[in-house]
């Protein structure tokens, strides 16, 4: 199917198109069309199509009127965008991890109770989310809402339709005779049309005397519920005494009637022999003339006897050909093996169609799985459906029931994997979801890992929160590419909005030398501009992290310079800032504060540089001094010469004094 743009034109612009992981942008160029002939996008005047099952909204407009060009955004899996669909995606994940982990060494019996446990776990979601969307349709007051949810509810209850039916035939590969049982249960469960029928008949006063009395007696034979149709009959005996040997004759038979049995009780030679008696007895009673004074009972009789004829009378009770299939398996061919199905299918969908109408997307689904062609039904599914979910997770589980290893696809992947990597990438289209996503992309041994760093990517790290949890999924699964990179995306954020801390931080997490340079760099310029530093307990508590990089080593060990300082260890404090300047580990363009820094430590009452540390001091004031041109010296302001001529003084008065003190140290 194709998907109309509304408001785009491909006839009147030339449109533009760029896909993503889980969109399209649509936008309209400045090109007109002069002429020719549209483009092969075009779907006619005032409207552009796409393919596939996509949703289409406006995301920006010009201000210049209609001449401006728009941009689109078309979204492949809208289901998930759905409010009320969040729980089948958030509980089925639950389900799906389970599965992976569960005990493979469980087999036969035990092995195929736990897989269809796990197949009734999926229904349960999906309906107990069809029960959530027809609340909220009920709810609301919006038409387009009520629509909306109306149709949701429609393609969940056809998903559960499909899903019992798989399970029944694959999961729980029921055999003949407990076959048509939970066949029967299938019916009941999906073919909900009669039940408010049946309520109005019974809450009436004289349900016998009820219009609509005989149509919910057959309905209940349609279905094998026997004990319901006998009750109800019952009703009828007492309201009309003239029928009480028809109705005592009838309900003998019904009661009589041979089903299969789910235990082990009965072989099926057994099980035939005793309906092809019962059968005899139908047919000798309807023979006679017993009920043909009641036209209701005659009828019954005869959908008892599996009249075909009889039996599609009924159509508009039974609603659907699969009913009308299970309930002709019922009184024609209660042991009908699994293999047989295909061909009694086939044969009611043609007969309850009757070439009126062609078959829906769901009538070719359900026919395919009663043909066992597994495949045809995934794809069909996957056509018909507007998600992923429903496909992949079915495929897990048949995968998992060991049906589909034989089953390879042309390009690499197999079946299982190549859906649950497209309904993982619909997830990381979500603000949310995307977390599921990375479990299911976890359990696709080929190409999971691979998909995983290309959308990782791709997530907008709107928050420090969120990219701390999508580094941390990284992290674990040794992502060291993506750990770099958001890392380093992180800290740009941080030094564009002037959080120093935050950006040191993250660059070092990056292991960024080039980076965490940069930030020192800025460290380093904000002490010289304020006087102090930012972000104090960061860069106290940097550790081994300081040797990064030379810059970082120096911000670091700077800053331990100052704490020295301040807790008056004179003699520490001045060795250190030495170091950093003999090492040649500080910028050049910083030797002048160092050497300032220096100043107090000169003027200290003790003496607290030797004759050599002055030396040194006095070389790196000569070096800076002497490494600049005459048009710098004739550009430094006065402040500047200031400094120098300060520094010379308190290293000459230094000088002097440490000659004193180190002379009468040797003359004592």
């Amino acid at each position: 199917p194709s998907q109309v743009v509304p408001g785009a034109d491909p006839s009147a612009r030339q449109l533009c198109f760029a896909w993503g992981p889980a969109e399209v942008l649509v936008c309209e160029t400045l090109f007109g069309r002069r002429g020719g002939s549209p483009s092969r996008d075009a779907g006619g005047p005032g409207r552009a199509l796409l393919p596939g099952t996509l949703t289409a909204y406006v995301a920006g407009t010009g201000e210049g009127g209609p001449s401006s060009p728009r941009l689109f955004v078309v979204r492949k899996d809208q289901d998930i965008y759905i409010q009320t669909l969040r729980k089948l995606f958030n509980e089925s994940h639950g389900i799906f991890i389970g599965l992976q982990r569960s005990e493979e060494e469980l087999a036969g019996k035990s092995r195929k109770a736990q897989l269809v446990q796990v197949s009734k776990n999926y229904r349960s979601v999906i309906r107990a989310c069809m029960e959530d969307m027809h609340q909220a349709a009920i709810l609301t007051r919006d038409p387009a809402l009520h629509s909306q949810y109306s149709t949701q509810v429609s393609i969940l209850s056809a998903m559960e339709l499909i899903w019992n039916l798989c399970e029944i035939l694959f999961v729980e590969a029921a055999a003949a005779g407990p076959l048509l049982l939970r066949l029967l249960d299938w019916v009941r469960l999906h073919v909900c049309d009669v039940d408010n029928m049946v309520h109005e008949v019974l809450s009436s006063e004289s349900p016998s005397k009820h219009e609509l009395f005989w149509n919910v007696v057959d309905v209940f034979v349609l279905q094998g519920r026997m004990d319901e149709a006998r009750h109800l009959l019952s009703k009828e005996a007492s309201a009309n005494p003239t029928s009480v040997n028809m109705y005592k004759i009838l309900d003998d038979l019904m009661k009589k009637m041979p089903v299969p049995s789910l235990g082990n009780t009965q072989t099926l030679t057994e099980m035939e022999l005793k309906w092809q008696h019962w059968h005899e007895e139908c047919q000798r009673y309807l023979q006679d003339g017993t009920f043909a004074s009641n036209s209701h009972m005659e009828s019954i009789c005869k959908i008892l006897l599996g009249h075909e004829d009889a039996i599609l009378e009924k159509k508009d009770l039974m609603t659907t050909w699969y009913h009308f299939l299970v309930t002709r398996l019922l009184y024609s061919h209660p042991t009908v093996k699994p293999v047989e199905l295909r061909f009694y299918a086939q044969a009611c969908m043609d007969l309850f169609l009757g070439g009126e109408s062609s078959p829906e997307p769901l009538d070719t689904i359900l026919m395919a799985a009663f043909e066992f062609e597994m495949h045809q039904v995934i794809k069909e599914c996957s056509i018909a459906l507007s998600n992923w979910w429903f496909v992949a997770h079915l495929t897990d589980l048949l995968d998992h029931c060991k049906l589909l290893q034989s089953h390879n696809l042309y390009f690499g992947s197999n079946m299982r994997e190549f859906l649950l990597l497209e309904y993982a990438s619909g997830l990381f289209s979500h603000h949310s979801l995307w977390q599921l996503g990375v479990d299911y992309f976890d359990h696709c041994p080929e190409y999971g890992r691979v998909y995983l760093e290309l959308h990782i990517e791709r997530i907008p790290l709107n928050t420090e929160q969120k990219a701390l949890k999508v580094l941390r999924i990284c992290e674990q699964r040794q992502m060291h590419e993506q750990v770099r990179s958001i890392c380093k995306i992180m800290a740009m954020k941080a030094l564009r909005n002037n959080r120093l801390g935050s950006a040191l931080s993250w660059s070092i997490r990056a292991k960024d030398a080039a980076f965490a340079t940069l930030i020192s760099d800025r460290f380093l310029k904000d002490y010289c501009e304020s006087g102090c530093f930012s972000d104090l307990d960061l860069i106290d508590n940097l550790g081994p992290s300081m040797l990064l990089s030379d810059r970082l080593t120096f911000l670091g060990k700077y800053r331990e310079f100052h704490r020295l300082y301040g807790e008056k260890r004179f003699s520490e404090a001045a060795k250190l800032l030495l170091m950093l300047m003999t090492a040649h580990i500080a910028p050049c363009s910083f030797w002048m504060t160092l050497l300032t820094d220096a100043l107090p430590l000169l003027e200290q009452k003790e003496v607290i540089f030797s004759a050599e540390q002055t030396y040194e001091l006095m070389r790196c004031l000569e070096d800076l001094t002497a490494g600049k041109s005459d048009k710098q010296k004739l550009q430094d302001d006065d402040v500047e010469t200031m400094k120098v001529e300060m520094l010379r003084l308190a290293l000459a008065r230094n000088l002097a004094r440490v000659i004193v003190k180190e002379g009468t140290l040797e003359g004592s």
